[in-house]
Protein backbone atom coordinates (compact mmCIF):
# COMPACT_ATOMS: atom_id res chain seq x y z
CA UNK A 1 0.00 0.00 0.00
CA UNK A 2 1.00 3.52 -1.09
CA UNK A 3 1.94 5.94 1.84
CA UNK A 4 -1.53 7.48 3.64
CA UNK A 5 -3.23 8.79 6.57
CA UNK A 6 -5.67 6.77 8.52
CA UNK A 7 -2.40 4.38 9.20
CA UNK A 8 -3.08 3.77 13.03
CA UNK A 9 -1.91 0.49 13.09
CA UNK A 10 1.36 1.80 12.84
CA UNK A 11 0.72 4.22 15.80
CA UNK A 12 -0.30 1.12 17.61
CA UNK A 13 2.38 -0.93 16.90
CA UNK A 14 4.55 1.62 17.83
CA UNK A 15 2.84 3.46 20.87
CA UNK A 16 0.35 0.85 22.05
CA UNK A 17 -3.18 1.06 22.91
CA UNK A 18 -6.24 0.32 21.26
CA UNK A 19 -7.39 2.00 17.88
CA UNK A 20 -10.47 3.70 20.56
CA UNK A 21 -7.88 4.99 22.46
CA UNK A 22 -6.10 7.68 19.74
CA UNK A 23 -7.38 10.68 18.28
CA UNK A 24 -6.40 9.91 14.93
CA UNK A 25 -5.63 13.72 13.04
CA UNK A 26 -3.70 11.89 10.02
CA UNK A 27 -6.55 11.81 7.83
CA UNK A 28 -8.67 14.73 6.28
CA UNK A 29 -12.07 13.12 7.55
CA UNK A 30 -14.46 15.68 9.36
CA UNK A 31 -14.22 14.17 13.14
CA UNK A 32 -17.69 15.38 13.95
CA UNK A 33 -19.80 13.22 11.79
CA UNK A 34 -23.13 13.61 10.15
CA UNK A 35 -25.75 12.28 12.42
CA UNK A 36 -26.48 8.66 11.20
CA UNK A 37 -29.41 7.93 13.01
CA UNK A 38 -31.71 5.00 12.30
CA UNK A 39 -30.79 2.98 9.15
CA UNK A 40 -34.13 0.97 7.74
CA UNK A 41 -34.15 -2.65 7.99
CA UNK A 42 -34.78 -3.24 3.76
CA UNK A 43 -31.33 -0.85 3.34
CA UNK A 44 -29.23 -4.05 4.83
CA UNK A 45 -31.42 -6.76 3.42
CA UNK A 46 -32.05 -5.77 -0.34
CA UNK A 47 -30.75 -5.03 -3.29
CA UNK A 48 -31.01 -1.67 -3.89
CA UNK A 49 -33.20 -0.78 -6.66
CA UNK A 50 -32.50 1.43 -9.72
CA UNK A 51 -35.24 3.96 -8.37
CA UNK A 52 -33.01 4.44 -5.29
CA UNK A 53 -30.06 5.18 -6.93
CA UNK A 54 -31.17 7.27 -9.05
CA UNK A 55 -32.44 9.39 -6.11
CA UNK A 56 -28.69 9.16 -4.65
CA UNK A 57 -28.05 10.16 -7.99
CA UNK A 58 -30.35 13.41 -7.75
CA UNK A 59 -29.81 14.44 -4.15
CA UNK A 60 -25.73 14.26 -4.69
CA UNK A 61 -26.55 16.95 -7.79
CA UNK A 62 -28.99 19.35 -5.39
CA UNK A 63 -25.63 19.12 -3.05
CA UNK A 64 -22.91 19.97 -5.81
CA UNK A 65 -25.00 22.47 -7.19
CA UNK A 66 -25.14 20.45 -10.82
CA UNK A 67 -27.67 19.33 -13.70
CA UNK A 68 -24.63 17.11 -15.40
CA UNK A 69 -25.00 13.17 -15.19
CA UNK A 70 -23.45 11.36 -11.94
CA UNK A 71 -22.75 8.05 -11.44
CA UNK A 72 -21.88 7.11 -7.37
CA UNK A 73 -19.19 4.59 -6.20
CA UNK A 74 -17.60 2.93 -3.89
CA UNK A 75 -15.61 6.59 -2.64
CA UNK A 76 -13.63 8.66 -5.32
CA UNK A 77 -10.91 6.00 -4.57
CA UNK A 78 -13.27 3.32 -7.26
CA UNK A 79 -13.17 6.48 -9.54
CA UNK A 80 -9.51 6.43 -9.19
CA UNK A 81 -9.44 2.56 -10.26
CA UNK A 82 -11.88 2.89 -13.11
CA UNK A 83 -9.54 6.06 -14.56
CA UNK A 84 -7.18 3.78 -16.43
CA UNK A 85 -9.94 1.83 -18.26
CA UNK A 86 -12.10 4.95 -19.50
CA UNK A 87 -9.98 5.22 -22.12
CA UNK A 88 -7.03 3.47 -23.99
CA UNK A 89 -3.68 4.29 -22.49
CA UNK A 90 -1.68 7.45 -23.51
CA UNK A 91 -0.10 10.21 -21.91
CA UNK A 92 -1.11 11.36 -18.33
CA UNK A 93 -0.54 14.53 -16.58
CA UNK A 94 -0.47 14.99 -12.87
CA UNK A 95 -0.06 18.70 -11.23
CA UNK A 96 2.00 17.73 -8.30
CA UNK A 97 2.58 16.70 -6.03
CA UNK A 98 -0.49 15.51 -5.16
CA UNK A 99 -2.49 12.43 -3.71
CA UNK A 100 -0.41 9.19 -4.42
CA UNK A 101 -2.81 7.02 -5.99
CA UNK A 102 -3.47 8.74 -9.26
CA UNK A 103 0.29 8.11 -10.51
CA UNK A 104 0.35 4.70 -9.08
CA UNK A 105 -2.88 3.57 -10.74
CA UNK A 106 -2.15 4.85 -13.90
CA UNK A 107 1.14 3.52 -14.24
CA UNK A 108 0.03 0.19 -13.33
CA UNK A 109 -2.33 0.09 -16.22
CA UNK A 110 0.32 1.11 -18.85
CA UNK A 111 0.05 4.61 -18.72
CA UNK A 112 3.11 6.81 -19.79
CA UNK A 113 3.21 9.27 -16.48
CA UNK A 114 4.73 12.38 -15.62
CA UNK A 115 3.78 14.74 -12.81
CA UNK A 116 4.33 18.54 -13.47
CA UNK A 117 4.95 21.48 -10.90
CA UNK A 118 2.69 23.97 -13.12
CA UNK A 119 -0.89 23.52 -14.64
CA UNK A 120 0.47 25.09 -17.90
CA UNK A 121 2.54 22.22 -18.13
CA UNK A 122 -0.79 19.53 -18.97
CA UNK A 123 -1.67 20.83 -22.28
CA UNK A 124 -0.81 18.23 -24.54
CA UNK A 125 -1.97 15.14 -22.24
CA UNK A 126 -4.47 12.80 -23.02
CA UNK A 127 -5.40 12.87 -19.37
CA UNK A 128 -4.83 15.77 -17.28
CA UNK A 129 -5.71 15.44 -13.15
CA UNK A 130 -6.31 18.28 -10.73
CA UNK A 131 -6.49 18.03 -7.10
CA UNK A 132 -8.56 20.70 -6.25
CA UNK A 133 -8.28 21.98 -3.49
CA UNK A 134 -5.10 19.54 -3.16
CA UNK A 135 -4.27 16.90 -0.74
CA UNK A 136 -2.44 17.31 0.95
CA UNK A 137 -1.19 21.18 0.89
CA UNK A 138 -4.32 22.41 0.18
CA UNK A 139 -3.30 24.63 -2.98
CA UNK A 140 -6.19 26.03 -4.91
CA UNK A 141 -6.56 26.27 -8.85
CA UNK A 142 -9.30 28.83 -10.13
CA UNK A 143 -12.15 26.99 -11.76
CA UNK A 144 -11.67 29.54 -14.59
CA UNK A 145 -8.12 28.36 -15.58
CA UNK A 146 -8.85 24.76 -14.75
CA UNK A 147 -11.68 25.32 -17.31
CA UNK A 148 -9.19 27.01 -19.99
CA UNK A 149 -7.31 23.95 -20.23
CA UNK A 150 -10.09 21.83 -21.59
CA UNK A 151 -9.65 22.37 -25.27
CA UNK A 152 -6.27 21.67 -24.82
CA UNK A 153 -6.43 17.76 -23.39
CA UNK A 154 -8.08 15.21 -24.41
CA UNK A 155 -9.98 14.78 -20.60
CA UNK A 156 -9.50 17.07 -17.51
CA UNK A 157 -10.23 14.95 -14.48
CA UNK A 158 -10.50 17.60 -11.10
CA UNK A 159 -10.47 15.77 -7.52
CA UNK A 160 -12.51 17.64 -5.24
CA UNK A 161 -12.93 15.46 -2.75
CA UNK A 162 -12.17 18.36 0.04
CA UNK A 163 -14.76 20.74 -1.92
CA UNK A 164 -17.72 20.34 -0.17
CA UNK A 165 -17.17 23.39 2.53
CA UNK A 166 -15.64 25.50 -0.20
CA UNK A 167 -18.07 25.44 -3.06
CA UNK A 168 -16.77 28.06 -4.94
CA UNK A 169 -13.66 26.34 -6.00
CA UNK A 170 -15.99 23.42 -7.91
CA UNK A 171 -16.59 22.86 -11.66
CA UNK A 172 -19.32 20.44 -11.08
CA UNK A 173 -21.91 22.82 -12.44
CA UNK A 174 -20.07 22.63 -15.36
CA UNK A 175 -19.39 19.49 -15.14
CA UNK A 176 -21.80 17.80 -18.38
CA UNK A 177 -19.12 19.44 -20.63
CA UNK A 178 -17.10 16.89 -23.14
CA UNK A 179 -13.66 15.76 -21.66
CA UNK A 180 -14.64 17.27 -18.04
CA UNK A 181 -14.78 14.81 -14.95
CA UNK A 182 -15.31 15.91 -11.39
CA UNK A 183 -14.44 13.45 -8.23
CA UNK A 184 -16.24 14.03 -5.06
CA UNK A 185 -15.89 12.34 -2.15
CA UNK A 186 -18.81 12.04 0.73
CA UNK A 187 -16.82 10.23 3.34
CA UNK A 188 -14.28 13.50 4.26
CA UNK A 189 -16.98 15.60 5.13
CA UNK A 190 -19.39 14.46 6.04
CA UNK A 191 -17.20 12.02 8.27
CA UNK A 192 -18.30 9.01 7.21
CA UNK A 193 -15.41 7.62 5.12
CA UNK A 194 -16.56 3.73 6.21
CA UNK A 195 -19.45 4.43 4.35
CA UNK A 196 -17.70 4.13 0.81
CA UNK A 197 -19.41 6.46 -1.26
CA UNK A 198 -17.97 8.87 -3.77
CA UNK A 199 -19.71 10.43 -6.99
CA UNK A 200 -18.56 10.70 -10.67
CA UNK A 201 -19.86 14.23 -12.25
CA UNK A 202 -19.52 14.43 -16.48
CA UNK A 203 -20.55 13.98 -19.60
CA UNK A 204 -22.88 11.51 -20.12
CA UNK A 205 -20.69 8.94 -22.39
CA UNK A 206 -18.22 8.86 -19.76
CA UNK A 207 -20.61 9.02 -16.99
CA UNK A 208 -22.30 5.77 -18.84
CA UNK A 209 -18.86 4.02 -19.18
CA UNK A 210 -18.24 3.97 -15.84
CA UNK A 211 -21.69 3.16 -14.90
CA UNK A 212 -20.98 0.44 -16.97
CA UNK A 213 -17.54 -1.09 -15.45
CA UNK A 214 -18.87 -0.60 -11.63
CA UNK A 215 -21.39 -3.08 -12.00
CA UNK A 216 -25.47 -2.99 -11.27
CA UNK A 217 -24.92 -2.38 -7.29
CA UNK A 218 -21.95 -0.24 -7.03
CA UNK A 219 -23.19 1.11 -3.74
CA UNK A 220 -24.26 0.02 -0.88
CA UNK A 221 -28.11 0.27 0.03
CA UNK A 222 -26.98 2.10 3.87
CA UNK A 223 -24.89 4.28 1.72
CA UNK A 224 -27.59 5.53 -0.60
CA UNK A 225 -30.23 6.04 2.25
CA UNK A 226 -27.60 7.85 4.63
CA UNK A 227 -26.28 9.27 1.81
CA UNK A 228 -29.61 11.06 0.46
CA UNK A 229 -30.64 12.22 3.86
CA UNK A 230 -27.07 13.64 4.49
CA UNK A 231 -26.33 15.62 0.99
CA UNK A 232 -29.97 16.90 1.08
CA UNK A 233 -29.60 18.38 4.47
CA UNK A 234 -28.47 21.51 3.80
CA UNK A 235 -28.59 23.48 7.59
CA UNK A 236 -26.10 20.71 8.73
CA UNK A 237 -23.63 21.66 5.72
CA UNK A 238 -23.59 24.95 6.37
CA UNK A 239 -23.16 24.36 10.08
CA UNK A 240 -20.23 22.28 9.28
CA UNK A 241 -18.64 24.82 7.33
CA UNK A 242 -18.54 27.08 9.42
CA UNK A 243 -17.53 25.10 12.65
CA UNK A 244 -14.78 23.77 10.51
CA UNK A 245 -13.48 27.69 9.55
CA UNK A 246 -13.63 28.55 13.33
CA UNK A 247 -11.24 25.02 14.06
CA UNK A 248 -8.86 26.07 11.67
CA UNK A 249 -8.08 29.33 12.67
CA UNK A 250 -8.21 27.30 16.34
CA UNK A 251 -5.94 24.74 15.07
CA UNK A 252 -3.39 27.63 13.22
CA UNK A 253 -2.94 29.19 16.77
CA UNK A 254 -2.08 26.53 18.45
CA UNK A 255 0.68 24.99 16.37
CA UNK A 256 1.88 28.59 16.38
CA UNK A 257 2.78 28.49 19.39
CA UNK A 258 4.71 25.71 18.71
CA UNK A 259 6.66 27.57 16.32
CA UNK A 260 5.08 25.63 13.53
CA UNK A 261 4.68 27.75 10.52
CA UNK A 262 1.44 27.26 8.53
CA UNK A 263 2.46 26.53 4.69
CA UNK A 264 -1.42 24.84 3.22
CA UNK A 265 -4.67 23.37 4.41
CA UNK A 266 -8.24 23.14 3.76
CA UNK A 267 -11.11 23.24 5.91
CA UNK A 268 -10.16 19.84 6.92
CA UNK A 269 -6.27 19.28 7.52
CA UNK A 270 -3.77 22.12 8.14
CA UNK A 271 -0.19 21.56 7.12
CA UNK A 272 2.72 22.91 8.65
CA UNK A 273 6.41 23.55 8.61
CA UNK A 274 7.87 21.79 11.58
CA UNK A 275 11.84 21.49 12.45
CA UNK A 276 11.54 17.81 12.80
CA UNK A 277 8.26 16.61 11.72
CA UNK A 278 8.74 12.53 13.32
CA UNK A 279 9.77 14.35 16.02
CA UNK A 280 6.39 16.44 16.60
CA UNK A 281 4.79 12.75 15.64
CA UNK A 282 6.39 11.10 18.33
CA UNK A 283 5.46 13.61 20.90
CA UNK A 284 1.90 14.14 20.37
CA UNK A 285 1.80 9.97 19.66
CA UNK A 286 2.68 9.86 23.32
CA UNK A 287 -0.64 11.30 24.19
CA UNK A 288 -2.24 8.67 21.92
CA UNK A 289 -2.80 11.56 19.25
CA UNK A 290 -1.57 11.09 15.59
CA UNK A 291 -0.70 13.13 13.16
CA UNK A 292 0.51 12.50 9.58
CA UNK A 293 3.82 12.66 8.13
CA UNK A 294 5.83 12.69 4.59
CA UNK A 295 8.57 10.99 4.14
CA UNK A 296 10.00 12.90 1.19
CA UNK A 297 8.88 15.99 3.36
CA UNK A 298 10.78 15.61 6.87
CA UNK A 299 9.65 19.08 8.10
CA UNK A 300 5.85 18.82 6.83
CA UNK A 301 3.32 17.63 9.86
CA UNK A 302 -0.46 17.44 8.56
CA UNK A 303 -3.41 18.07 11.07
CA UNK A 304 -7.01 17.02 10.55
CA UNK A 305 -9.32 19.20 13.00
CA UNK A 306 -10.20 17.44 16.81
CA UNK A 307 -14.04 16.79 17.29
CA UNK A 308 -15.28 17.73 20.55
CA UNK A 309 -13.83 19.65 23.22
CA UNK A 310 -12.58 16.17 25.34
CA UNK A 311 -10.36 16.40 22.09
CA UNK A 312 -9.32 19.73 21.72
CA UNK A 313 -7.99 19.47 25.10
CA UNK A 314 -6.07 16.54 24.86
CA UNK A 315 -4.77 17.79 21.63
CA UNK A 316 -3.46 21.08 24.07
CA UNK A 317 -2.08 18.81 26.82
CA UNK A 318 -0.30 16.80 24.15
CA UNK A 319 1.60 20.05 22.47
CA UNK A 320 2.39 21.04 26.61
CA UNK A 321 4.65 18.19 26.76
Amino acid sequence: MREHGGNLDLAQQRFGGRAEDWIDLSTGINRLPYPVSEVSARAWSALPSRAEIEALHQAAGHAYRTGAPIVALGGAQAAIQLLPQLVPPGRARIFAPTYNEYAGVLSAAGWEVQEVGELGALPGADLAIVVNPNNPDGRRSAPQDLLALLPRVGRLVIDESFADAVPQLSLAPQANQAGLLVLRSFGKFYGLAGLRLGFAIGHAADIGRLAAMSGPWPVSGAAIEIGCRALRDEAWAEAASARLARDCARLDEMASSQGWRLIGGTPLFRLYQTRDALAAQEKLARGQIWPRVFAQQPTWLRLGLPGGEAEWTRLAEGLAR
